[in-house]
């Protein structure tokens, strides 16, 4: 069964709230696909991770810069999973249909950008018919004014 969960972002950017979260993920052990909209936002993601903390930087790769089976995280704006990752965080307008390999999806958007919040709503319908089918669990989180993450749904 694949946890498929929804974070609103309404108070920090997905550049501020992803790292921490990729960081407990690696914890578990669990490798991770990180898929953005466009290979752009791959590129601004792949700059960011190496300089978000100055006492430290996250081990990723993407196409232009890694080996895929030997990364923990990899970046990349496809449907693809080179590193046999278990969670998978999708912004920007990715998506996708295919969860059996995965023990979490997160789906990650903007509150303030309505296609952002569209495109959430839309895929959180997907998953529930899914879900009622295939017994997949979802959850939607919404940041608090703290930036804490408060279970809504």
């Amino acid at each position: 069964m694949t946890e498929i969960l929804f974070y609103h972002l309404s108070e920090q950017t997905l550049e501020k709230v992803l790292p921490s979260l990729i960081e407990k993920t690696l914890t578990r052990d669990w490798k991770v696909v990180v898929q953005l909209g466009s290979q752009a936002h791959v590129e601004a993601l792949d700059e960011h991770l190496w300089t978000y903390r100055d006492e430290s930087f996250l081990a990723h790769g993407c196409l232009r810069n890694g080996t895929e089976s030997q990364q923990p995280v990899w970046l990349t704006c496809e449907d693809d999973n080179p590193n046999d990752a278990k969670i998978r965080f999708l912004s920007g307008g990715a998506q996708i249909d295919e969860l059996s390999y995965y023990d979490r999806i997160v789906y990650m958007f903007d509150g303030h950008d309505n296609d952002a919040v569209e495109h959430a709503r839309t895929r959180w319908k997907f998953h529930k018919n899914l879900a009622d089918t295939s017994g997949h669990e979802q959850t939607y989180w919404q940041q608090n004014a703290n930036g804490g993450w408060e279970k809504k749904a």
